[in-house]
């Protein structure tokens, strides 16, 4: 049985959306680019985007020329061979698996904020929450890969458009005491451009799986145009929304000193009350949590379809697909089960913010070496055919995402933050050794 062909531009669009999850990114990443960045927040955001705009130009490149539910290890693998085509599956794979699993911790904790904001004491009330966001994800996945994606789509937008008219609101409260200030795209004085390099990594786990929609390729009508708009309108329309949110923020708390805004869980809650109610506070949690489970939605789907291709050659069990939905069942029931696992092994050790924090740094690094293998498959693709200008646009996004991987390797972070390099490290050579035997 073979993947159901029945996705067009807007579902496939849904699947890049989900897995990025504006609204989601927003209510809690912008908290981790201030710890690093400073002020300069949307500084990094507008860079950020810039940067994935130079990689996103590199699957547009490829996914024109095939249309594969490998993505990034079909890519590298027509250029590099299939041991490196497998490696990159499989370090897309752990970045997947990392982003569905903080995610899914991320519906329990906004939940479980908007349910305060009600007045009712929600402790301990996130992991169960997060558990079942899983389950309803999988159930979802199983039956109809294109209703799922249409949920995914609706879901953000209304989370969006929550989000966008708070960020006015708060604006135009401001400005009432005068111009609105350009210092935040500038370099924090304190913090400098080393800064805003480490916060790279966080921003471009913002935009994680922008890429999404390219392993829905196998599933999609008009693959080859469909997928690029998906992935070049998800960087634009994202980063755009990033820099915008980013800025209302770092606006937003400077009265009270952007201290708060580094350690708030839930800055979104805290100005929706600060300029508007308890209710509208309520209400963004509980949009941050849908946007939360669309992310467990899109990434639990990339990563089956990473399952699916990766085991192709070595356990076609894996790589079947149901009888009658025509969707990857078996390989959707491995990564929720490894998704969960990732969730309870942390349950006990850490706060959901901080579970989040970990997962998120572990598959965004994954990520930076894939897109750096993406990158350089361009390069190189180019120069087959003698395409200056796509030669030097695929360097130049090999170039730009060293700088954020430098920076999060160096100066070495504190504990538990040096533990990530090393564990993602030791998944890549793992993969390396397998490609060995299953990559023909």
């Amino acid at each position: 049985m073979t993947l159901d062909r029945r996705l067009g531009r807007l579902e496939a669009a849904g699947l890049s959306l989900s897995i990025v999850a504006p609204t989601m990114a927003m209510a809690f990443n912008v908290t981790l680019v201030v710890s690093v960045a400073g002020r300069a927040a949307p500084l990094a955001f507008l860079i950020g985007t810039a940067l994935l705009a130079l990689v996103g130009l590199s699957f547009v490149a490829f996914s024109r020329q095939e249309a594969s539910a490998g993505s990034a290890q079909a890519y590298v693998r027509t250029q590099f061979g299939p041991r490196a085509g497998f490696v990159a599956g499989w370090m897309l794979l752990l970045s997947y698996l990392c982003f569905g699993a903080g995610t899914a911790v991320l519906v329990g904790h906004f939940l479980a904020a908007a349910i305060n904001d009600a007045g009712i004491r929600a402790s301990g009330f996130w992991l169960p929450v997060s558990l079942a966001s899983m389950a309803i994800g999988l159930a979802f996945s199983w039956r109809d890969m294109q209703r799922a994606a249409r949920l995914i789509l609706a879901l953000e937008l209304v989370s969006v458009a929550a989000i966008a008219a708070l960020n006015i609101h708060i604006l135009s409260v401001v400005a009432q005491g005068g111009p609105l200030p350009l210092a935040p795209f500038l370099p924090d004085p304190g913090k400098g451009w080393m800064g805003v390099g480490v916060a790279l990594v966080f921003a471009v786990l913002s935009f994680a799986g922008f890429e999404g929609a390219a392993t829905v390729a196998e599933e999609t009508r008009d693959p080859q145009r469909a997928i690029p708009i998906a992935i070049i309108g998800t960087v634009v329309l994202g980063g755009a929304f990033y820099v915008f949110t980013a800025y209302t923020q770092v606006v937003g708390y400077a009265a009270g000193g952007l201290g708060d805004l580094a350690g708030d869980s839930a800055p979104l809650d805290t100005l929706a009350r600060r300029y508007g109610t308890i209710s509208f506070a309520a209400g963004l949690n509980l949009a941050a949590a849908l946007s939360a489970f669309s992310c467990v939605l899109g990434s639990l789907n990339a990563a089956a379809r990473m399952v699916m291709v990766l085991a192709r050659e070595g356990y076609p069990a894996l790589a079947a697909a149901h009888h009658r939905h025509g969707t990857p069942t078996n390989a959707l029931m491995l990564c929720a089960a490894v998704m969960t696992t990732l969730v309870l092994i942390w349950a006990t050790r850490a706060s959901a913010a901080d579970i989040y924090g970990y997962l998120g740094t572990i598959g965004s690094l994954a990520l930076i070496l894939v897109y750096i293998g993406v990158t350089l498959a361009q390069s190189a693709f180019a120069l087959s055919r003698r395409g200056r200008a796509a030669f030097l646009a695929g360097w130049a996004g090999t170039a730009v995402l060293i700088w954020p991987l430098y920076n999060s390797l160096y100066p070495v972070p504190a504990w538990p933050g040096n533990l990530w390099p090393p564990l993602v490290l030791a998944w890549l050579v793992a993969g390396a050794l397998l490609a060995r035997t299953f990559a023909r």
